[in-house]
């Protein structure tokens, strides 16, 4: 190399931190590229090492056919989607492993055998030409509901190929719209013009890989020549510009723009027919729902100018916000207390449908506007200690689906009349295990900081506290997602029933108190997340639940980070460790896949004292020669372009180097998750129980 040109380079390695992170000394670099011969090649031994292991593994074989038995299993409950008074529902089982979009009336649905018609069949399609298709969802069209935008993904990536259908002819419409292949959002503006947000132009994107441009796309005119709506930049953050049509029983109609500023900022805009209109909402909040003329937000910082506090759900009103959206008068619909937290809100026609949870047990609330202004608040009766999530709401009457389920209970589909307050159960899953010897505890276990960490246990009643309980626990503690007691059947039937023991922690960095107990653990403070980890791990071992023999860990993507902290940190506490579809090598991961979008949570290289802590936690980082780590199962999918299989593949190669012993594998398709299809779920599904039992149910 010529001296000025390596004198060049060293000073812009020096500058940029894009390259000033490129480790010359990191020799596994050259995993990085998704796919690639050497790289296929590595992938295939290591894939072949594992599989030679744990699929002869005795447990495999079993553990496998009944994974499979449960994805494939007929008498699950099929998810509704109401859509112009029929329900649809997407359906995979053994002669669907693709799967089926299909319909039924309302009234057959509530049948317990309900007569479905295949709307579209998602198998045929792939043979039919030649393609690898995932199904990703639809959007369907305000008015009459008789056209959507169908999302198919090859082999499960986030990006996504979008096309017309006629819900009427059960046809993708000729000379319909047709969104080629990419990181993509849209919204019906009409029956004849989406809003897109996607890259219009080479460049159209952000440095994390999303759209930040929308444009109005009228029928009949090619894509290029769609007029522009609304214009971010490239270094908007998140998962880049959103935009959703809002619409609700009355016929009002809002259609709001949402900006990332940052990984949690958001500027918020109302497409008006003069352009976009900037709502003056704080940057930490989202926008829900729009119900009797009321936009609904959820609030995540201190509103001081309205004296709301985070966590509120406010109500604005739409026609006000629209004349003036720089001065709003929001209204309080819901204030949580110290223990609560919204997790998701859903509107009918008349009422607001609130999931919260106290002290990570599911509530649901029904909120109705009063003539007054103010709101009214009930909780529907349903059953304690479990999960609740809303499947669907009508927004043209006060029906809705909604679904509960345990940790021991299998979920069941419950119809609710929210304006009268009233639930019947309509659908219940059969047991999928033996769940009647179960027993479910929470308790809590005091962090670092003195802070109670609350965590289930799930177990077969009278456990012997003599440490000698093979235990898995399982934990995210990021991005405000709360982990709560829903049906695990898998865990159930390949662990429970075989004698182990389940927990569930609800460590900082995830929604289960609100926004506070997530930003209690953002960017460097991120070591109290992975202290109270810590914590709820010495708790069991306290308590005498189990032992590091007989512990191990599972967690996946930002779990999966979790996974890699806690075994370069605390290697003494554990004898198993699930590293699944994770990040790893926090020094690099602004320039892997979509990571750039993360840097509202984990912080940057580009900060000193945030690459300081970012180099003190990377797992990949702080691997060390010589020692003792438990043997971990390392697995992503090869078509990962969310979070990406470099770290699993550099981390894997490192132990490899050090001589250290570890399980790798990696799916060759499957996106951000465990497989493109239930077969390929169920076999990593498998994969991961063999490996627990071999390491902590034997001898």
């Amino acid at each position: 190399m010529h001296p000025l040109l390596r004198i060049a380079l060293l000073a812009l390695a020096m500058t940029t931190p894009a390259l000033a992170d490129q480790a010359p000394d990191d020799p596994y670099l050259w995993l990085e590229p998704f796919e690639g011969p050497q790289i296929t090649q590595w992938v295939q031994a290591e894939n072949a090492k594992t599989l030679a292991v744990l699929e002869k593994d005795p447990h495999y074989e079993g553990f496998y056919r009944d994974a499979l038995t449960i994805a494939e299993a007929h008498d699950r409950i099929p998810a509704p989607t109401v859509i112009a008074g029929a329900v649809f529902n997407f359906w995979q089982d053994a002669d669907h492993v693709r799967g089926i979009w299909r319909r039924t009336s309302v009234a057959d649905y509530a049948t317990a055998e309900p007569h479905w018609k295949t709307v579209l069949d998602i198998d045929a399609l792939a043979r039919a030409e030649h393609a690898n298709w995932v199904w990703k969802g639809f959007d369907c069209e305000a008015g009459a509901q008789k056209r959507c935008m169908v999302m198919l993904s090859d082999g499960g990536e986030d990006a996504t190929t979008a096309r017309e259908f006629d819900l009427v002819t059960g046809h993708f419409v000729p000379g319909g719209f047709v969104l080629p292949k990419g990181k993509q959002r849209l919204a019906w503006e009409d029956a004849d013009t989406l809003l897109v947000a996607r890259e219009f132009a080479p460049g159209d994107l952000t440095r994390s890989g999303y759209p930040y441009i929308v444009k109005g796309w009228k029928r009949g005119e090619p894509l290029a020549h769609a007029r522009e709506v609304f214009r971010g930049t490239r270094d908007d953050g998140g998962y880049g510009v959103n935009v959703s049509a809002l619409r609700d029983g009355g016929g009002h109609r809002a259609v709001v723009i949402a900006r990332p500023i940052g990984t949690f900022e958001f500027e918020h805009y109302l497409v008006t027919p003069k352009g976009v209109a900037r709502l003056a909402l704080p940057l930490k909040a989202q926008v829900d729902a729009l119900v009797s003329g009321q936009l609904i937000a959820t609030i995540k910082q201190d509103w001081d100018a309205a004296a709301i506090t985070q966590g509120t759900i406010v109500a604005l009103d739409l026609y006000a916000a629209l004349r003036d959206p720089a001065h709003l008068a929001p209204t309080v619909v819901l204030a949580p207390g110290p223990r609560e937290a919204v997790v998701s809100v859903a509107a009918t026609r008349d009422t607001l449908l609130i999931d919260a949870l106290d002290n990570v047990r599911g509530r649901l609330m029904v909120c109705r506007r009063q003539a007054t202004g103010a709101w009214s608040r009930a909780t529907l009766p349903l059953p304690e200690n479990s999960s609740i999530a809303v499947a669907d709401a009508n927004e043209h009457g006060n029906e809705a689906f909604v679904s509960v389920s345990g940790f021991l209970q299998p979920p069941t589909l419950v119809a609710i009349d929210a304006l009268h307050g009233s639930a019947s159960t309509i659908k219940s899953l059969a047991p999928k295990f033996d769940a009647s010897q179960g027993v479910i505890d929470q308790f809590e276990a005091a962090s670092s900081d003195g802070v109670k960490i609350p965590y289930f246990v799930v177990h077969r009643l009278g456990m012997p506290l003599d440490g000698n309980n093979p235990t898995v626990i399982n934990a995210y503690g990021g991005f405000d997602v709360a982990v709560t007691p829903g049906y695990k059947a898998i865990v159930g039937k390949l662990w429970l029933e075989h004698g182990g023991v389940f927990v569930l922690a609800n460590i900082r960095g995830g929604g289960e108190f609100g926004p506070a107990w997530h930003e209690a653990g953002l960017k460097t403070r991120r070591q109290i997340i992975y202290d109270d980890f810590t914590a709820v791990a010495r708790d069991l071992i306290a308590r005498q639940v189990t032992s590091p023999r007989r512990l191990g860990i599972l967690g996946g993507s930002n779990g999966g980070l979790l996974m890699g902290v806690a075994m370069t940190q605390h290697p003494e506490l554990f004898n198993a460790i699930d590293i699944a579809v994770p990040l790893l090598d926090m020094l690099r991961y602004e320039q892997i896949a979509a990571g750039t979008s993360w840097v509202g949570e984990y912080g940057s290289v580009a900060n000193p004292d945030e690459r300081a802590f970012l180099a003190a936690i990377s797992p990949y980082a702080r691997l060390e020669r010589g020692v003792k780590y438990p043997e971990p199962l390392i697995w992503t999918t090869t078509k990962d372009d969310r979070v990406g299989p470099q770290h699993a593949r550099k981390f894997a190669a490192r132990l490899a180097e050090f001589g250290a012993p570890y399980y790798y594998y990696e799916i060759v398709e499957g996106g951000h998750g465990a497989g493109a299809n239930l077969r390929e779920t169920a076999r990593t599904n498998a994969l991961e129980w063999t490996y627990f039992a071999r390491k902590l149910a034997g001898e």
